[in-house]
């Protein structure tokens, strides 16, 4: 059972870290002048538009909000195939999966995860249930494979209960802006806990000093190396559209643009070649950016399940997306750090201090580990259309 505090006090952390100090203790990466707000990418955003118009199909309805779930590295890595006249099969793309930051495919599952939530979500708003077989094929491992994520077939029902967090499903960001100099109360990450089901996974915070700090340290020293190892940062290269054009062409992947942007790509700094390059300048205002972005953090926040099958990876997607529309609710940003939760070789030591920290057992998995702040709003990720995702039977 997730801990919760109680209404009487204010601590400054969760159960968990109480016991272990009490025993001592972008759509912008890093342009930050740049102007976010760009007309000229509206055709990327477009699918934020569209959730909520009537495609005709209440599966399209609902998977036009799916698809704008948080995902790994924004490679929306759904392919999706409609049978009949009430049922839908999901299935990872092979070719947009992250062999070397995600080499176990994790955080993959963990994005169908979140696609599956705001798809019961929507599909209940028009009074539907989803009947749902995960992996009905059975469970991929050690790697995905082309067996089905979920089959899901829509139900009407007309005493459907409405999940109060889909009100702010289209306002929901991922915000990798750094956040104001202002704490989060105990308050609020207790009512991000309270967001989640039993079967969501066990979410605990920290927002004291000494524990900040420490999972500052952490989450930096994770971020080098991913940024400097060959091959993780080659691959996150890879998936980086640089300027509108780029953007516009592939809304997928993580997207740098504005006016500094532009300029950058037209004077040569930024380029994939001088992004890839260790030690460019590109490269080196990349990492700072993140830098100041990790070490503003006001609390940190983790998920996790005990044990880890691809069931659990499946069920903590549903739990990460909960906590972000909660904070979307709360006015609450909210930035999933997931180098450390990396499992490329290089990645090892940071791994096991985040689960030591965090004391979670031996069998169990920390499926998200993020900061909590306050920071102005941001625009919408690009997104590919449902339709895009749309595949024949």
């Amino acid at each position: 059972m997730r801990a919760h505090q109680t209404a009487a006090a204010t601590p400054a952390y969760s159960r968990r870290c109480i016991l272990k100090t009490g025993a001592g203790g972008a759509s912008v990466l890093f342009a930050g002048g740049c102007d976010l707000i760009m007309p000229d990418i509206a055709e990327a955003r477009a699918p934020w538009e569209a959730a909520g118009e009537s495609f005709g199909d209440p599966r399209l309805d609902a998977l036009a909000y799916a698809v704008l779930a948080p995902n790994p590295h924004n490679r929306q890595p759904w392919t999706i195939e409609l049978r009949g006249e009430d049922e839908i099969l999901v299935r990872a793309d092979p070719e947009r999966l992250l062999p070397e930051t995600d080499p176990f495919n994790r955080q993959i599952v963990i994005g169908f995860g979140c696609f599956h939530e705001l798809l019961r979500q929507a599909a209940a708003e028009r009074g539907f249930a989803l009947d749902t077989d995960v992996f009905p094929e059975g469970d991929p491992q050690p790697l995905l494979d082309d067996r089905p994520i979920f089959h899901a077939r829509f139900r009407r029902q007309a005493d459907i209960q409405k999940d109060p967090l889909f009100g702010y499903a289209l306002d929901r960001r991922t915000n990798r802006a750094p956040f104001a100099d202002r704490p989060v109360d105990a308050e609020a990450l207790n009512r991000l806990d309270a967001a989640l089901r039993p079967e969501d996974g066990e979410f605990e915070w920290a927002n004291d000093e000494a524990n900040i700090a420490a999972l500052k340290d952490i989450c930096g020293r994770a971020w080098r190396i991913e940024a400097n190892a060959e091959g993780p940062h080659g691959e996150t290269t890879d998936v980086t559209r640089i300027g509108r054009r780029e953007v516009v062409a592939a809304p997928d992947g993580i997207s740098l643009y504005g006016r500094d942007i532009e300029a950058f790509r037209l004077g040569r700094v930024l380029t994939r070649d001088s992004l890839r390059e260790i030690g460019s300048r590109a490269h080196r205002e990349m990492v700072s950016f993140y830098e100041r972005a990790i070490d503003t953090a006001a609390a940190f926040g983790w998920l996790t399940t005990d044990p880890n099958d691809r069931a659990d990876q499946f069920r903590a997607g549903a739990g990460w997306v909960r906590l972000n529309l909660a904070a979307t609710r709360e006015g609450v940003a909210m930035h999933p750090l997931s180098q450390a939760l990396q499992e490329f070789p290089e990645m090892a030591g940071p791994y096991a201090e985040v689960h030591d920290f965090v004391a979670a057992g031996k069998s169990a998995c920390v499926q998200g580990l993020f900061r909590f702040g306050y920071a102005p709003p941001q625009p919408a990720a690009p997104r590919w259309p449902v339709r895009s995702r749309i595949i024949a039977a």
